[in-house]
C-alpha cells in the first residue's frame, strides 16, 4: 500500500512510496495534521545515492512495528535535501549546533509550528557505540512531549532564538583586495598536505573551487607557488582512486588522505566542476593528462548521467549488487586479481595489477581493490594500458548498475553547462558545446516554463513543485554566460540577465546581503542564508561571480554594485577560512583583475575567437560575432569595426582599452594574465 510519496517526481521521496511508514512530503497540511492530533513531526531529511539513508530505511522505516509506533505518536515528513535546501539548510544548522556535527540521514523532531527540539542523524536499530536505539528515541521523545511539554516548548523556542540570532548583516566593508587574497593564499598553503595533495586529512573532498582560485591567482600575479598546489592536487586526485580509470569521472570524496579509496557515489556537481578545473589547468599548463581528465569527465557525464530530455542527472549511488546479489558499496567498481585473471588472462592481470594498484590483499574490502594509478610501475606502455583498460571497461559494463537519482536540479545543470561549453570549446568537441545548449534548451523549456521564475528540480521533463533558490540563479545564470561567451549566441546572455535580475529583485537585503530564498518564498523558522561554498559554490558566491560577469558584458551599474557588494563576505571570510569560499576567493581575483572584456569582430569559432577563450586572464568575458546585427546580441561589440577587412580583437578593463588587434598572437598577449 503506497503512501503519500507516490504521487511525488523525487527519486528520494519514491524510495518511500511503499514504506509501512504513513509517510508526508512536506508541507503546511502536514504540520496541520500534527496539530489536529496534538503530535510532533518527525522530519527526516536524505538524498537518493546516500548510503546511509538507504540503511536506515531498510532497518528501520521498512520495519512493520517501528512503523506502527511511528505512525501512531507522529506525523512522519520525508524531505529530499536536493529538491529543498532551505529546509535543509535551516534544521542542519540547527542540528550542528546543537550535537558539533551534521550530516544525512538527519533526523529532526519538530512542534506543529515547525520548531526542532531533539536532532540526530542516523540511528540505528539496536542500541550500539553509545547511540540509543531509533525506537528508544522515539519512546523518549514521545514520553517527554506527553510528560514535559513546557519543557520541549522551551528548548524549541529557545533553538529558534539562537538561530534568529545569526542572521548575517553583511560580510564585511568594502570588496576583498591584495591583502585579503594573500593572507587566504598563506592559509591554504597552511592547511596544504605536501605529501598527497589537496588540503586538510581525512575524509578528503575534491577542493575544485580552491584551485579554480589558486589557478586565476597563478594567471593574475605569476605565483607559482599556487599553481603548484593546484597542479600537483590535480595530479594527485587523477591517479588516485577517487577518480575511476576506467569509465572517467569522480567519486564524492575520499575516505583517507592518499585519494585511494572513495565513497563511491558520483555527482553531476562534482563531476561538472572538475572537469571545468581540469580543462582550466590544461589552459594554464598545456598538461595532456588534464586534457584527459576534463574530456573523460565531459564524456563520462554525457554517457552515464544525461537524460532523455536532454538534462543531466544528478547522481549514481554508491551501492549496486554484488556476484551474490547483495547490495554493497562500490560492488560495481572494484577488482580483485581474480577478477582480472578472469577478463585478462595470466600475463595482462599481471600487468594490469601492478598498472592499476590491484593488489592480493586489496585496497578496499574483502581482498578487492580500487583502481589506481600508483605511478611507481617504471614506464608503461601506453598501447597496451588503452588495451587493458578497454576490455575491463567491458566487463565491469556487465555488471548490474548503481542506481541514478534522475531528477534534473537547475544549479548543477547550470554548473555542468559551463564545464561542457568550455571543454568543448577548449578541444574542438562541438559535440560537447551541443550537449550543454540542450541542457539549457530544458532549463528555459521546462524550469522557467511559463512562471518565469526558475524551478529548483524537473524529472522525465516535468517541473518539480519547488521554487529555485539562489543558488539556481547564480550557478545557471554562470552556465549561460559561459555557453554565450563559447556560441556567440546573445539569447544566452539575455536569459542570464533575466535571471540576474531576479536576483537584484527577490534575494538581495540591505548593504548587499544575499539570502538563499526569494522575498516570497515559503517562511520557515529562519531565513537561510549561507556564504560558504561547500560541495558548490554557495548561492551567494554564485551570484556574485554571475553578477561581475554579467555587468563585464553589458556595462550595468547596478550588477557590478551588486556584485561588489556581496563580495563583502569573502572580504570577511576568505583569510578566514579560505578552503570554504574558494569560488568567492575565484571571483574576488576576477573582480582584482578588471574582469577584462574582450570583443572579437569575426566569426566565432575563428582563431581570434578561439585565442579569447584560451586567454587566462580570471573572469575574463568574451563577445564574438561578425555584421551590423553582432551589437544587437552583445553590447560589447558595438562600435567595433573590422581593421582592414580583418577580424579584429578588442580588450578593456577598467574603462580603458588597448589598441584593437588582428594578431592572435598579440591577443594571446594581452590575456595571459
Amino acid at each position: 500500500m503506497a503512501n503519500r510519496l507516490a504521487q511525488t517526481t523525487s527519486p528520494y521521496l519514491l524510495q518511500h512510496a511503499d514504506n509501512p511508514v504513513d509517510w508526508w512530503p512536506w508541507s503546511p497540511e502536514a504540520f496541520e495534521e500534527a496539530r489536529k492530533r496534538d503530535v510532533p513531526v518527525l522530519l527526516s531529511v536524505g538524498y537518493a545515492s546516500c548510503h546511509w539513508c538507504h540503511v536506515m530505511a531498510h532497518e528501520s522505516f521498512e520495519d512493520d512495528d517501528t512503523a506502527a509506533y511511528l505512525n501512531a505518536h507522529f506525523v512522519p515528513v520525508k524531505v529530499d535535501r536536493e529538491e529543498r535546501p532551505d529546509v535543509d539548510a535551516v534544521y542542519m544548522e540547527a542540528v550542528q549546533a546543537a550535537t558539533g556535527h551534521g550530516g544525512w540521514p538527519m533526523t529532526v523532531f519538530l512542534t506543529p509550528d515547525a520548531e526542532p527540539f531533539y536532532f540526530g542523524t542516523y540511528f540505528p536499530p539496536e542500541p550500539r557505540h553509545g547511540s540509543p536505539s531509533f525506537q528508544q528515541v522515539l519512546e523518549g521523545v514521545t514520553t517527554a512531549w506527553t510528560d514535559r511539554r513546557d519543557e520541549v516548548a522551551e528548548v524549541a523556542g529557545r533553538i529558534v532564538a539562537d538561530l534568529a540570532g545569526r542572521s548575517l548583516v553583511h560580510g564585511g566593508d568594502g570588496v576583498p583586495g591584495e591583502s585579503e587574497v594573500a593572507q587566504a593564499l598563506l592559509g591554504l598553503t597552511r592547511e596544504y598536505d605536501e605529501q598527497h595533495g589537496g588540503f586538510g586529512g581525512a575524509p578528503k573532498f575534491p577542493p575544485a573551487m580552491v584551485v579554480e582560485f589558486l589557478l586565476r591567482h597563478y594567471a593574475r600575479t605569476g605565483a607559482e607557488g599556487a599553481l603548484q598546489m593546484a597542479a600537483d592536487t590535480c595530479t594527485a586526485m587523477a591517479r588516485g582512486g577517487i577518480y575511476d580509470q576506467l569509465g572517467g569521472g569522480f567519486a564524492r570524496y575520499s575516505v583517507d588522505r592518499e585519494w585511494i579509496v572513495p565513497h563511491f557515489e558520483k555527482m553531476l556537481y562534482d563531476n561538472a566542476l572538475l572537469c571545468r578545473v581540469y580543462a582550466h589547468l590544461w589552459r594554464a599548463t598545456g598538461s595532456d593528462e588534464a586534457r584527459r581528465i576534463a574530456l573523460e569527465t565531459a564524456d563520462f557525464m554525457v554517457r552515464e548521467l544525461r537524460t532523455a530530455e536532454g538534462g543531466f542527472a544528478s547522481a549514481l549511488d554508491a551501492d549496486s549488487e554484488d556476484a551474490e546479489g547483495k547490495h554493497v558499496e562500490g560492488a560495481f567498481y572494484v577488482w580483485t586479481p581474480e577478477q582480472l585473471r578472469e577478463v585478462l588472462g595470466e600475463d595482462d592481470a599481471a600487468f594490469a595489477a601492478a598498472c592499476f594498484g590491484v593488489t592480493e590483499e586489496g585496497t578496499f574490502e574483502e581482498g578487492a581493490s580500487v583502481l589506481r594509478l600508483p605511478g611507481d610501475t617504471g614506464p608503461v606502455d601506453a598501447a597496451r594500458v588503452a588495451g587493458v583498460r578497454a576490455r575491463l571497461l567491458a566487463a565491469r559494463d556487465e555488471r548490474p548498475h548503481p542506481g541514478r537519482d534522475d531528477k534534473v536540479v537547475a544549479a548543477w545543470n547550470g554548473l555542468a553547462i559551463a564545464a561542457l561549453a568550455e571543454t568543448g570549446a577548449f578541444f574542438d568537441r562541438p559535440d560537447l558545446v551541443e550537449r550543454a545548449t540542450e541542457a539549457a534548451d530544458l532549463l528555459v523549456r521546462v524550469h522557467l516554463g511559463e512562471v518565469a521564475r526558475l524551478t529548483r528540480t524537473s524529472k522525465d521533463g516535468r517541473a518539480g513543485d519547488n521554487a529555485g533558490v539562489l543558488e539556481d540563479y547564480g550557478d545557471v545564470a554562470e552556465g549561460f554566460l559561459a555557453l554565450a561567451a563559447v556560441t556567440g549566441e546573445g539569447a544566452w546572455l539575455e536569459f542570464a540577465g533575466f535571471l540576474l535580475d531576479i536576483v537584484l529583485e527577490q534575494f538581495t537585503g540591505e548593504g548587499g546581503q544575499l539570502y538563499d530564498t526569494a522575498h516570497d518564498a515559503e517562511q520557515l523558522i529562519r531565513r537561510p542564508q549561507d556564504p560558504t561554498d561547500s560541495a558548490t559554490p554557495s548561492g551567494w558566491t554564485a551570484a556574485a561571480g554571475a553578477l561581475l560577469s554579467y555587468a563585464a558584458y553589458t556595462g550595468s551599474e547596478a550588477h557590478r554594485t551588486a556584485a561588489e557588494g556581496a563580495l563583502g563576505v569573502v572580504k570577511a571570510l576568505g583569510p578566514r577560512v579560505p578552503r570554504f569560499v574558494g569560488w568567492g576567493l575565484a571571483v574576488a581575483e576576477a573582480l582584482l583583475d578588471g574582469p577584462r572584456e574582450v570583443a572579437v569582430a569575426g566569426p566565432v569559432g575563428g582563431e581570434l575567437h578561439r585565442t579569447a577563450l584560451l586567454g587566462r586572464a580570471p573572469g575574463a568575458v568574451v563577445a564574438a560575432g561578425e555584421g551590423p546585427g553582432a551589437g544587437a546580441e552583445f553590447p560589447l561589440l558595438v562600435d567595433r569595426p573590422l581593421v582592414g577587412g580583418e577580424p579584429t580583437a578588442y580588450v578593456c578593463r577598467h574603462f580603458v582599452c588597448d589598441a584593437p588587434t588582428t594578431d592572435a598572437g598579440e591577443l594571446a598577449g594581452k590575456l595571459g594574465g
